[in-house]
């Protein structure tokens, strides 16, 4: 089935088994969409007149998926620095650093993970203590704005061990930067007087700051130690900030108090081995541990040219314990919850007609992707790779 290049219009995908993202599977179901939104999701629906059906009988259909940790649009080749965008370098307090200034939409990286499921990613900035701002794309350079759906929806910070400074340093740096930032806006118009104190970041940073500080924005914190995480918690606490867990390898040790105080993580689901001194208790089913607390648990690949493997990463969730309707939750619903994008991540009337067509179980390593629809539009599975293997699947005897 091959539908790369329709126009997007009212589509009936008619027959399939229906995973919505956030609910059991709907068999026999029908998914209608009108060019960019779902307008019906149900099981023996009849297809609206005048629109194009497509028999998906045997099929599984979901949400397009989302990556939740990634490098997607700034890193092309990872060991040429010139192709990388994701560190702005020098001073490790760096919150004004926006990667949609950064961002590719014609990266040959991203048409691969898309021809994968992967419809929507949070691209992240990596280095220094605070890296910057992340930002929400759709993985369609067709759509407005190169597909920037949130340019600011989360502050990225890392803890842990740096071999610099102890943690209580970073952290003691951290509250003092924060407190800079709440006195700058207070007493900004004596600052531009210069009539005011010495402060410890820049003004662009303390600007770029003040929504995480008014709770509009979370903080995505790096951090695996369970004392780190405890740490963390303390922090948003005190701090009165949002955050999410990022890594979190030693989440499961406080699953509890995490669902008690709302904290989503962000989780490797196949990290099942110390790597560090910071991971010395991980284990291969920390996911399934955490949703059994009730935690909105997020799987990531945590990269950027192997996103593509996002599925078999939550099928690796899924035989360590983990449900598998959690698990495709994992990768669509929570993800679009908790970073805010309400229209995304599920099939359902209102929502973005963000749809992948599946050969079967996508949490199965033979499973295919047999078609990808953003926002309506189906969009063409091919991208550099399969074109190479075209390219030199028969090659001319040698001479």
């Amino acid at each position: 089935m091959s539908l790369s290049g329709l126009l997007a219009a009212t589509i009936a995908l008619v027959g399939a088994t229906v995973h919505p993202g956030n609910a059991p599977p709907i068999e026999n179901a029908t998914v209608v969409f009108d060019g960019a939104r779902i307008t019906a999701v149900g099981a023996g629906l009849a297809p609206p007149p005048g629109a194009t059906v497509v028999d998906v009988k045997g099929r599984v259909v979901t949400p397009g998926l989302f990556e939740s940790w990634t490098q997607l649009g700034l890193v092309e080749i990872e060991a040429i620095d010139e192709t990388r965008d994701d560190d702005a370098g020098g001073d490790p307090i760096r919150a004004a650093h926006r990667i949609v200034d950064g961002y590719n939409a014609d990266s040959e990286v991203i048409p691969v993970q898309r021809a994968h499921g992967i419809t929507t990613a949070v691209v992240v900035p990596r280095g220094g203590l605070i890296a910057g701002q992340a930002a929400v794309y759709d993985l369609d350079a067709a759509a407005p704005g190169a597909g920037l759906v949130n340019a600011e929806v989360g502050m990225v910070l890392s803890l842990g061990a740096t071999g610099g400074p102890s943690r209580s340093a970073v952290l003691a740096s951290v509250r003092e930067l924060f407190d800079d930032a709440r006195a700058y806006a207070r007493n900004r118009a004596a600052w531009e007087r210069n009539q005011y104190r010495s402060l410890s970041a820049s003004y662009l940073d303390l600007d770029a700051l003040q929504p995480v500080l008014k709770g509009e924005v979370p903080l995505l914190v790096s951090v695996a130690r369970r004392a780190d995480i405890l740490a963390v918690l303390e922090l948003a606490r005190t701090q009165k900030v949002k955050v999410v867990l990022v890594g979190a390898t030693e989440a499961w040790t406080v699953a509890d108090v995490l669902a008690k105080a709302g904290v989503p993580v962000i989780l490797d689901p196949v990290e099942n081995a110390p790597e560090n001194f910071d991971r010395l208790r991980a284990r291969g089913d920390a996911a399934a541990i955490l949703e059994k607390a009730g935690v909105s648990v997020i799987l990531s690949t945590f990269s950027t040219h192997n996103a593509r493997k996002l599925r078999q990463w939550a099928g690796n969730a899924v035989r360590e314990g983990m449900t598998h309707d959690g698990a495709l939750a994992a990768i669509t619903s929570v993800p679009a919850r908790v970073f805010g994008l309400k229209d995304r991540g599920t099939l359902a009337a209102g929502q973005r007609a963000h749809v992948v067509v599946w050969s079967g179980d996508p949490f199965e390593p033979l499973t295919q992707v047999e078609q990808v629809y953003v926002d309506g539009r189906a969009v063409s599975l091919s991208h550099r790779q399969s074109r190479l293997v075209e390219r030199y699947r028969m090659l001319p005897p040698a001479r």
